[in-house]
């Protein structure tokens, strides 16, 4: 884990984790002690939470791969991203009724303020909060 300083008050913290389920929670708890709290925090925390539970399930980062998880503290905002070994896309639209992890980001961060990049050999999640 790497924490850095750059000019402009601009801030950054790197970790890297095995992608396990159990490393989910270490990433949250590392993040927020990185942020010191209050509640954009929390949001930040239960949006890389959503976006590393989904890299140690659905990405091929599960097979005995890591997850990166990245945040940047800048004047404007706080970005949060979470790198992982791709592999096949199989997002869609849920008819269960109840919201998924996509949706939850989507309330915290709203449309436009993040996405998904990358391909089959590598994927990022990110998602731009404002300050």
């Amino acid at each position: 884990m790497t924490t850095t300083a750059a000019a402009a008050g601009i801030r950054r913290h790197t970790g890297t984790y095995p992608a396990e389920p159990r490393q989910v929670g270490l990433a949250r708890a590392a993040l927020a002690g990185w942020l010191g709290g209050g509640p954009q925090a929390d949001e930040a925390v239960l949006v890389a939470s959503e976006f590393a539970t989904n890299s140690v399930l659905h990405s091929s980062s599960r097979e005995g791969g890591a997850f990166t998880l990245r945040a940047q503290v800048g004047r404007d905002c706080l970005r949060i991203e979470v790198d992982d070994a791709g592999g096949p896309w199989q997002g869609g639209a849920r008819d269960d009724g109840r919201p998924h992890g996509f949706d939850v980001v989507t309330a915290i961060a709203g449309a436009g303020n993040w996405g998904i990049g990358g391909d089959v050999h590598g994927r990022t999640a990110w998602a731009r909060l404002g300050r």
